[in-house]
């Protein structure tokens, strides 16, 4: 049986100097199915130092991503992404003691 997966819709979209959405065509939005809660996630991981609350859920949500897709591809070795699977691995497991509650 396939696990659970949350599915999630990202929306990009700049803010203009005035504080208003931009017009026009200026938005990109993506779905991603995650294999973790990532508003869990996010509640369970501490304050980063350093870090404004914004960066926090970024690096936090970027790096999910990218270790789902990874995951995905994992017995793919033409991805473009398997050669570099174990150094983004790496990577991915040091950011990922960031977000450990202490």
């Amino acid at each position: 049986m396939a696990s659970p997966t949350t599915r999630y819709r990202l929306t990009v979209m700049p803010v203009e100097k005035d504080g208003l959405p931009c017009s026009g065509r200026c938005t990109i939005e993506l779905e991603h199915r995650a294999r973790q809660d990532w508003i869990r996630l996010l509640e369970a991981s501490p304050r980063l130092a350093g870090f404004s609350g914004d960066e926090r859920a970024a690096v936090l949500i970027a790096g999910q991503i990218l270790r789902d897709v990874l995951h995905r591809h994992v017995d793919d070795a033409g991805h473009p992404l398997a050669p570099h699977a174990a150094s983004l691995g790496a990577a991915l497991d040091a950011l990922d003691t960031l977000h450990r509650p202490a």
